[in-house]
């Protein structure tokens, strides 16, 4: 990750825009963020965090103040920040969440929080707005959270110095945020969880045991006990079924006794019936003696009914005559006064006034009947009503005519609506013609201009990718450059080798020829063979070998740097090329993209040709069809006038004709209808005068027939006669008497003669009552003894079947157990308990071996920065009194070759420690996040404690730090720092707000 340009509007104690462009500050590799305290340095580092995460380090975020309150209220706080991580230029814009003055009247308002992150250089892609797409996408790209982030790259020393001095839970703490380790925490989380679910169904099965020990204890009517086993069941089903025997022998000697008092209770019931029997015949016998002249009575009564039933046979139908001579007569008076209902028959029946009844009639006094019916001409009434029949149909006609008056008014009235609707419509249509034939005329101009829409499109996608190909094809020239540089240092580095190998090896000639000198032979170079002192080597002596190895080195980084040049060579030119292409079209994509949105907007439009051609006829259609229609109307509406004219003339011509006809009544057919009911009337008073005289002469003679049949049932007269009548349900209710009688009478004289009855005293009697008691003491001992051998079996069958399910829920129980055992050790092991004896969770062994590279890769750096005193002693011993361990960090004093606490550092040892442990982490978390390399790194503050020799070897580390193109920026206020460091970032503080100036 390498930072290039920030900028920073209304944020902190910057009310306007500052701009900090860290391509050029970092152009030596080092820089030094340096200013008042209080001007706002840490800020710069807390807007870039807040570009990248939304956030800002430590306890600064918790306030949530990020504008300044010194800015213009109209000024936006804002953080922009372009950098590049894995090959890949973006630019994030951020803004937090304030309160904001109101556009309009008085008060603020929340100005919500908003990010938008654009792809700069790399493959086109669209950018992001959403903040948690932004989150997730940066913490992909960096390959770390915030939290290592803001350790890794903004180095705060001093939470490195609390780090350095913390116990074990504050460092695990910072370990946990910076490595990850939720998975091993998971897994923790996964033992004790699948622990306390084992211990679940492990409870389950005990609960489950024991509710089938209480079970059985409840069968078998004990309590239970606690502890339940093999033995103990044994020895229950076997008591159980010992008792079951016994209860059944018991039940058979009870239901034999129960049998014998049954029999003894029969032979009394038996004794005691045939005494009740005799007892009670003799009683009705005496009973039915004392009610013989009742019965007398009975059968006397019974005759005399009989007698009458042909009399009352008889009288009934004289009554039946009866009741049609009164029916005639009132018929007779109703068709009378039918008859007399009209003006014309009025005085035909006033003759009789209130003179008719059935007394007149029995009297002879018919003939008034025919005078009545003798004085109305019916004939005439015939004839006025013959001569209204036709005028009748002329009211029908009349009906149909007004009927057929209505209808056409409201045609009238529908066409003229329809005609206002066609004017309408007319005025309406050649405005919408004319705009149909415009837009048709546009989709044609659309139509033709497609084709060379699409040469354009496809014109400038080349062009786009072009575009596209050039910074992968700058990266490559990058990466090539890069390599290429690296290529002739390497190949300088070992020509510089080989001429420093071959110069100590001329310096070490003698000593090389000295060495090959022996004893009594001459020298190669003086000839002498003496040699009293030979030359010795002052260092390590070279060897031709090495001289040959290095040459063979120098050699390979000659071809490795000829090999990359001309990498880089290809691809300046691919740049070159592709950079001549896009001479004419510098920034295609834009271009690109109308083209696109012209050509769809064509195609859209050429689309619609037919539809709008179909529209623009059918608007025709419907002008020329309007037309016609309003012709064709304009007729029809001359004609329903016309027939409305003639047809109320003719209507109110009839009326008048109908309205004579008619006369009082309400309608011609009423006045007929009414003559032909009177014609109607006067024949069925005739015929009631007929059918009264019938009625009468039957009624006579039905008197004389009653009188007869009296005289011969031998009663004085009809009422004597009619008195003796009795009801059938009667008569049938004393002959059934009078023979019920006689056939109890037979059937108690039958009881007596039973033969087992022969001989046995109605007097004597029988104890039944001491029979029953003891009959039932053995029904209830017998029952008593079935129910006591059934629940003894049903309580030995019970245990029985529980017993099965309790050996077997023993013999799961037992894997259970073992399984859970094994489990539950095996989790206080991984939670730092049980048989672990260091005390250390699966969690804090992996962050102990974390801590442990910490310290190794840190006391690299710490014995530097110490001249070799100094070296970090990782320990991973249980703590005091059995707290965990794992996370002991102390230092050995090489000085006193003792083990000292961290706290017992001095100030600028604290610093010095606290960086080297700072920068230690930084690489290790790097390396065990993955992340993107990280080419800039903040160091914040602590220079101030150090003295001149321990500030220049922490610098000679800081110096180190820039190979490979790292950028280190210094946050201090240190005087010494700024002659040293010529790169500067110089922040100001006013009281109007802070302001930065860049000094080289």
């Amino acid at each position: 990750m390498r930072l290039h340009r920030l900028e920073l509007t209304a944020f902190g104690p910057y009310p306007g825009r500052e701009v900090v462009d860290f391509d050029r500050l970092g152009a030596d590799g080092l820089f030094l963020l340096h200013g008042d305290t209080g001007a706002g340095k840490t800020t710069l580092l807390d807007a870039v965090a807040f570009a990248l995460f939304g956030a800002v380090p430590g306890v600064r975020d918790e306030a949530k103040r990020l504008r300044c309150d010194t800015a213009d209220r109209d000024v936006h706080t804002e953080v922009a920040l372009e950098l590049t991580v894995q090959s890949l230029r973006l630019r994030i814009v951020r803004s937090p969440e304030y309160q904001r003055p109101k556009r309009r009247g008085d008060g603020t308002t929340k100005q919500n929080a908003k990010v938008s992150l654009t792809w700069l250089h790399g493959p086109a892609r669209e950018g992001l707005t959403r903040i948690d797409e932004v989150a997730r996408t940066v913490q992909r790209l960096l390959g770390m959270t915030k939290n290592q982030f803001f350790q890794v790259v903004l180095l705060p020393q001093g939470e490195f110095a609390r780090f350095l001095r913390a116990d074990t839970a504050a460092r695990e703490t910072l370990l946990e945020k910076l490595f990850g380790t939720e998975h091993f925490q998971r897994a923790e989380v996964w033992f004790r969880d699948r622990r306390q679910e084992r211990r679940r169904a492990r409870d389950a099965a005990h609960e489950s045991v024991r509710r089938l020990v209480a079970r059985v204890a409840q069968a078998a009517d004990i309590e239970p006990p606690d502890d339940a086993d093999e033995p103990w069941l044994a020895d229950l089903t076997a008591d159980l079924d010992s008792h079951a025997a016994a209860a059944s022998a018991a039940q058979v000697a009870a239901a034999e006794a129960g049998e014998r008092a049954d029999a003894e209770l029969a032979a009394g019931r038996t004794a005691a019936e045939r005494v009740r029997r005799v007892r009670e015949a003799a009683a009705n016998l005496a009973e039915l003696a004392t009610e013989a002249s009742a019965r007398a009575e009975w059968r006397a009564e019974l005759d005399a009914a009989r007698r009458a039933v042909s009399v009352a046979a008889v009288a009934e139908d004289l009554r039946r005559v009866e009741r049609q001579v009164t029916g005639a007569e009132r018929v007779a008076r109703d068709r009378a006064v039918d008859a007399g209902a009209s003006r014309e028959g009025a005085g035909a029946v006033a003759g009789l006034g209130g003179e008719w009844d059935a007394g007149a009639v029995r009297e002879g006094a018919a003939g008034g009947l025919a005078g009545l019916v003798g004085g109305v001409d019916a004939g005439a009434l015939r004839e006025r009503a013959g001569a209204l029949a036709g005028l009748v149909d002329e009211a029908g006609k009349q009906e149909v005519e007004r009927a057929r008056l209505g209808c056409l008014v409201d045609s009238i009235a529908m066409a003229e609506t329809e005609s206002r609707r066609l004017v309408e419509q007319a005025d309406v249509l050649p405005a919408r013609i004319v705009d149909a034939r415009a837009r048709l005329a546009e989709s044609a101009d659309a139509r033709a201009s497609v084709d060379g829409l699409r040469a354009r499109r496809d014109e400038l996608a080349e062009f786009v990718r072009y575009a596209a190909n050039l910074p992968a094809a700058e990266r490559d020239l990058v990466s090539a450059t890069d390599r290429s540089q690296q290529a002739v240092a390497a190949h300088q580095g070992a020509f510089a080798l080989l001429l420093d190998l071959r110069q100590r090896r001329l310096d070490g000639m003698a000593a090389e020829l000295a060495a090959g000198l022996a004893a009594g032979e001459s020298c190669p170079v003086c000839g002498s063979a003496e040699h009293p002192s030979p030359a010795r080597a002052v260092r390590e002596r070279v060897t031709p070998a090495d001289e040959r190895a290095a040459q063979v080195a120098e050699q390979r980084c000659r071809a490795a740097r000829d090999e990359a040049a001309d990498v880089r060579t290809r691809a300046r030119h691919t740049v070159a090329a592709l950079r001549e292409r896009l001479a004419d079209q510098p920034d295609p994509v834009p271009a690109h993209a109308d083209a696109v949105a012209a050509l769809g907007v064509a195609k859209a439009l050429a689309r619609q040709y037919e539809e709008l051609a179909a529209e623009l006829a059918r608007d025709e259609r419907a002008a020329e069809t309007t037309r016609d229609r309003r012709g064709v109307l304009d007729r029809e509406l001359a004609a329903l006038a016309a027939e409305r004219a003639t047809l109320a003339a003719a209507v109110a011509e009839r009326a008048e004709r109908l309205d004579a006809a008619r006369g009082p009544h309400a309608s011609v057919a009423a006045h007929r209808e009414h003559l032909l009911a009177q014609v109607t009337a006067l024949g069925a008073l005739a015929d009631a005068r007929a059918k009264l005289a019938e009625v009468r002469a039957r009624w006579t003679e039905q008197r004389a027939a009653v009188a007869a049949v009296v005289t011969r049932a031998g009663f004085a007269d009809l009422a004597e006669a009619l008195g003796a009548a009795r009801d059938e349900k009667v008569m049938g209710k004393l002959e059934r008497q009078l023979a019920d009688a006689e056939t109890m009478a037979a059937k108690y004289r039958m009881v007596l003669a039973e033969p087992e009855l022969a001989g046995v005293d109605p007097e004597s009697t029988v104890d039944l009552t001491l029979l029953v008691r003891i009959a039932r003491t053995a029904r209830t001992d017998a029952e008593n003894a079935v129910a006591a051998a059934r629940a003894a079996a049903d309580r030995a069958r019970s245990v029985h079947a529980l017993a099965c399910r309790l050996r077997a829920a023993w013999v799961d129980l037992a894997p259970v157990e073992a399984e859970f055992a094994e489990l539950d050790a095996l989790t206080d092991v991984v939670n730092g308990r049980g048989q672990n004896a260091s005390r250390m969770s699966l969690r804090s062994y992996v962050l102990a071996a974390r801590l442990a590279e910490v310290a190794v890769a840190a006391t690299e750096r710490l014995r530097r920065m110490s001249q070799g005193r100094y070296s970090f002693v990782h320990s991973d011993e249980a703590g005091a009194r059995g707290t965990r361990g794992g996370l002991g960090l102390d230092v050995l004093d090489d000085f006193s070759g003792q083990v000292r606490s961290a706290k017992t550092l001095s100030g600028g040892e604290s610093f010095v420690a606290s960086l080297s442990l700072a920068l230690g982490l930084a690489d290790v978390v790097a390396a065990e996040t993955g992340g993107a390399l990280l080419d800039t790194l903040f160091v914040d503050e602590g220079f101030g404690t150090l003295d001149a020799n321990t500030l220049d070897d922490v610098m000679t580390i800081l110096d180190e730090l820039r190979v490979g193109g790292r950028v280190v920026g210094l946050v201090s206020h240190v005087d010494e720092l700024r002659q040293r460091i010529p790169m500067r970032l110089r922040v100001r503080k006013a009281r109007t707000g802070s302001t930065v100036e860049l000094t080289a």
